[in-house]
């Protein structure tokens, strides 16, 4: 089944707005010119109503239709890059070194402003669309921030659905799942104290690296032998800043990492699991431990009801045969989960192609997907809110 033929037509505009953010990258909330691209363009498209500002700075759009009075739904794209350096090599590769959108959020915004000028363009719908430009995904909770706003409260949001690109699934497909679809991301501390002193003495120490590395090879048993083979879980240690010369056992080491799961009940256990076995490896060392946990973004749970709807409105668009409705979930995080709990919704994922990694130095947001994306905007939001 064939995309859009508006949504083709538009493809070398929307390449364009694409090519112009991904040379101007900016980091979490401090994407001011970006928004500021975004409220331009709404406006210059006609949109009913403009907020900027929420969640710091973050851009609504508000398109009411033509065919009567009905509910709201949202559709949200993220804005920011990463502290990446680019390598991709291409004419319109980042011109702000250190910064890069290296997960595609330039092509996420393009492709929702070329939805928001088709449907402020045919209005086809009963009810409001609100085209929702999202600050901050890239760790900094923008999503979050956004509901504390009071944005679904403000535009009477009823449903609200997420779409991100995926490289290595060809350009014109699309996947989800019913339930999880991402993991929570959250992150640990574990600081070490011990008592320093000569290397060639240890025995008139107690030395954190050595307590360290206990602590790190018992971690890995949560996933082992804690946790249910048939739950997910990850924990990975990414961090161990211990000592300052070679013949000097230090006072302190402190580790650092990330804890993935996809059930909150999981969460729970991992959690006190590290409290626990941190605090019992540091005690038969004669250690002291301090464990600082950071819950951030939960998991991103997709509605069934929901799921149903954005799934068909892709197969629509991309034909059954390109749509998995049975997408494997994935442990990396996704602030669009605050979302999903304030609101029903679902999160899909698009084909990027055969191209680098999401988060690589050489990636690029690939532009044939771009109609893609556009007609599926278009389709979910025309079939939610058929008159």
């Amino acid at each position: 089944m064939p995309i859009l033929n508006r949504a083709a037509e538009l493809q070398n505009e929307v390449t364009e707005w694409r090519r112009h953010l991904h040379r101007n990258p900016e980091l979490l909330f401090a994407v001011e010119n970006t928004a500021s691209f975004v409220e331009k363009k709404l406006k210059e498209f006609g949109v009913d109503e403009v907020v900027t500002g929420l969640g710091r700075t973050g851009v609504v759009g508000l398109i009411r239709g033509n065919l009567g009075a009905g509910r709201t739904i949202g559709l949200r794209a993220d804005m920011d890059a990463l502290p990446i350096t680019e390598t991709s090599g291409k004419a319109w590769a980042s011109e702000t070194s250190g910064k890069m959108h290296a997960c595609g959020h330039d092509g996420h915004t393009a492709m929702l402003l070329g939805a928001a000028k088709y449907l402020a363009e045919t209005r086809n719908f009963a009810g409001s669309v609100a085209v929702i430009f999202q600050p901050a995904e890239e760790g900094g909770g923008g999503g979050n921030e956004m509901v504390k706003d009071g944005m679904m409260e403000r535009f009477a949001i009823a449903e609200v659905y997420g779409m991100h690109n995926m490289p290595g699934m060809p350009v014109g497909q699309f996947g989800s799942r019913v339930g999880p679809i991402m993991a929570s991301t959250d992150e640990f501390t574990i600081t070490i104290k011990g008592r320093g002193g000569h290397a060639a003495q240890p025995h008139k120490t107690i030395d954190p690296i050595v307590v360290g590395t206990q602590i790190v090879t018992a971690l890995q048993t949560i996933a082992s032998r804690t946790v249910d083979p048939l739950a997910s879980v990850v924990v990975s240690v990414t961090k161990f800043n211990a000592g300052f010369a070679h013949n000097v056992i230090p006072e302190e080491a402190v580790l650092g990492g990330t804890v993935r799961t996809l059930m909150p009940e999981v969460r729970e256990i991992g959690e006190a699991r590290i409290r626990t076995i941190a605090e019992g490896v540091a005690q038969i060392y004669g250690a002291t431990v301090q464990v600082s946990y950071n819950r951030n973004y939960p998991v991103t749970v997709n509605h069934a009801d929901e799921t149903g709807y954005a799934l068909q409105a892709a197969a629509e668009i991309a034909g059954a045969g390109n749509v998995q409705p049975s997408l494997d979930p994935m442990m990396g995080g996704e602030d669009f989960s605050y979302m999903l709990l304030a609101r029903p919704g679902a999160f899909v994922f698009m084909g990027n192609g055969d191209t680098a990694g999401l988060h690589h130095p050489a990636y690029d947001f690939n532009d044939e997907a771009i109609p893609h994306g556009i007609s599926y905007w278009v389709k979910l939001a025309e079939t939610r809110l058929a008159a």
